[in-house]
């Protein structure tokens, strides 16, 4: 089939087939750049779209993150409310128990200046 190709340069100048020699050449020079640049272009896109990947995974986790912290957040709120209360509490519990053991010594008193009175 090569030869068929060839045929229609029978007759042509030496200078002219010269001619021809340079532009094959040059066409297949730029088939192969243009290869070569599709491969880079082909190169460049895969690695774009696994760069969007990656920011889209990124922002899926930061997105998990965001609500992980907004939780622990409210979380943390409600401890600290929790803590509040249970140290109000405390203190009610001590204020009553400084009321109480205040009646005891009070009574202690009491009973033992009774004793003393039955003894005389």
């Amino acid at each position: 089939m090569s030869w068929a190709v060839e045929e229609w340069k029978e007759g042509l100048s030496p200078r002219v087939l010269q001619k021809i020699h340079e532009l094959e050449s040059q066409v297949d020079k730029l088939k192969k750049e243009r290869q070569q640049r599709q491969y880079q272009f082909e190169s460049l896109e895969a690695a774009l779209q696994k760069q969007k990947q990656k920011v889209e995974n990124e922002k899926n986790e930061s997105a998990i993150l965001k609500r992980e912290n907004q939780s622990l957040m409210e979380l943390c709120d409600s401890l600290e409310k929790a803590k509040q209360k249970i140290s109000h509490d405390l203190q009610v519990k001590e204020s009553q128990v400084n009321i109480q053991s205040g009646q005891l010594n009070s009574s202690k008193k009491n009973i033992e200046r009774l004793e003393q009175e039955l003894k005389r």
